[in-house]
């Protein structure tokens, strides 16, 4: 199965390479991704809907019933409990597929792929779904200029696109060990990602990571109320939570909010695509410092995020936040041009007494003064921070700076802190590192074991931590092995005078030489 599935995932990732090489020349990478995600979507939701009346109509007896070939006005009975259902609802003659079929002969296939989009969207208006649904195809614009520069350009190119898209071997929808859709999406994601640099990197995390982070967030359990992420780029942490779980061991479900617009569309799209379902997901769109969207949702079980570093944000020019009970236990709010350690306390704020919060971090915010300084001395004072992981240099697209994970918990038994260096733990991929599943595991042994290790792991008593004015810099604990070559003062001293006395001895002879040049 292991290797069906590889075989399968590197066919996928070939096409998708094929299809973007085909298509990039006008659309530029980043925009282009946009397009593909979207239609792989609105195939995926087509698929997904069809097989899901398929399935009640065979196992109700109905043996060679198809939804795709019934008409409009018979689907139309079934549009109100299709809604309440799977959030949304399309018609036979909308489906991906019945749309590709006729797109060779539709003058305007623009106009009809507008109204098909439209119509789904508009299907969860009114109904709790609505939010989910809504504004998720505003990146699929048929009639951009980007896709050329006449409607016939432009059916053109999404003509391409839809036969790129209906080509992708996307295995059979139910057999749910495949998570092809979902791949097909991070694969698109990291590509776009590490072409496009910081541009279109910032809010992508590699999945490596992901894993690292969602595993320490749900150590030691088997199941979860709800995993969170304050600044929730694409999706990929959340869901990371259900792939080390399952689904199902995520009872409540998976919140997030992103500030940005076109990111925020792309996480909810990724959660449909890893088959979450609508009333499973609340993603808010918003800037979660200042404007938190889940009061009511909180606290939560397992919260992972990797928040934008160094950012400005209002700080103290806003007067509200210092009174805010996010930021309030600290007794000051982080500095207007890093923000860092205002996601740090909103994240522990909204944290389950229970739970674990793993967040990524700028390394600067571990030794400066300042306010920063003040907030980590209310962490540790008060036994938050559970560990401190020092990652390898180079894993995160659009930075080579060597980044840490801190590990949040409210409900820690021993009054120290774990420092661990996994600056090696890496290994290396052409010009980046990457995080291998044998890195991984050693760096979760380390955590779980919670043992001195020389050179690699150490429990410091917060005590200690105190005394090094709240420094939570790895290297500040945990002494780095001396790999230097090991030098013998005797017999180096001995090689010195050797070199000095043969130095005279060369002195003597060249002395003699010029006297009988002289001569």
């Amino acid at each position: 199965m292991d290797s069906r599935k590889e075989q399968e995932r590197a066919e996928l990732h070939r096409t998708i390479w094929a299809m973007a090489n085909t298509l990039r020349g006008s659309v530029d990478g980043w925009d282009f991704k946009q397009y593909v995600l979207g239609m792989l979507f609105y195939r995926f939701i087509s698929e997904n809907l069809t097989n899901y009346i398929n399935n009640e109509e065979h196992r109700a007896g109905n043996e060679n019933f198809n939804y795709a070939d019934i008409s409009d006005e018979q689907a139309e009975t079934i549009r109100e409990d299709m809604v309440n259902t799977k959030g949304f609802f399309i018609l036979p003659s909308q489906l991906f597929e019945n749309v590709r079929k006729r797109a060779k002969n539709d003058d305007n296939l623009n106009e009809t792929l507008e109204r098909a989009l439209n119509s789904i969207e508009d299907s969860a208006k009114g109904h709790e779904s609505e939010d989910d649904m809504k504004g998720l195809f505003d990146d699929l614009d048929v009639n951009s200029i980007k896709l050329g520069n006449s409607v016939a350009n432009r059916n053109k190119r999404l003509i391409q696109l839809m036969d790129g898209v209906g080509e992708m071997k996307l295995g059979n929808y139910q057999d749910n060990t495949i998570d092809t859709f979902g791949d097909a999406y991070e694969y698109l994601m990291g590509m776009y990602a590490s072409s496009a640099g910081k541009s279109g990197g910032e809010f992508f995390t590699p999945q490596e990571v992901s894993e690292l982070l969602a595993r320490l967030a749900t150590f030691g359990k088997t199941e979860i109320n709800k995993v969170y992420d304050p600044a929730c780029g694409s999706g990929s942490l959340l869901l990371k939570s259900a792939k080390i779980l399952g689904k199902d061991k995520v009872r409540n479900g998976f919140f997030g909010q992103e500030i940005n617009i076109t990111t925020y569309n792309l996480c909810r799209i990724n959660m449909f695509l890893h088959d979450i379902d609508y009333d499973k997901f609340d993603i808010a769109h918003g800037d979660t410092l200042i404007d938190p969207q889940h009061w009511d949702d909180e606290p939560f079980e397992a919260i992972v995020s990797n928040p934008p570093y160094s950012i400005h944000w209002e700080g103290d020019d806003n007067t509200t936040l210092i009174n805010d009970p996010r930021f309030a236990p600290a007794g000051v709010l982080a500095p207007k041009s890093k923000a860092d350690l205002a996601f740090i306390m909103h994240s522990l704020s909204w944290l389950a007494t229970n739970g674990a919060a793993a967040i990524v971090c700028f390394p600067g915010i571990m030794y400066r003064g300042g306010a920063e300084q003040k907030i980590r001395k209310y962490l540790v004072d008060n036994n938050f921070v559970d560990a401190v992981i020092q990652l390898p240099d180079n894993l995160f697209y659009g930075t080579g700076i060597a980044t840490c994970i801190m590990v949040l918990r409210k409900n820690k038994s021993e009054n120290s802190t774990l420092f661990i260096d996994a600056s090696k733990e890496c290994i290396k991929v052409t010009n980046s590192n990457k995080l291998s599943d044998v890195n991984i595991e050693k760096i979760m042994k380390y955590y779980s074991e919670r043992s001195d290790v020389e050179n690699i792991v150490r429990l410091v008593p917060n005590s200690e931590i105190a005394e090094q004015n709240y420094n939570l810099s790895v290297s500040t604990y945990v002494e780095p092995e001396d790999t230097k070559e090991k030098i013998d003062i005797k017999v180096l001293n001995s090689e010195i005078k050797k070199i000095v006395e043969h130095e005279q001895e060369l002195r003597v002879r060249i002395d003699k030489i010029i006297e009988e040049i002289g001569e």
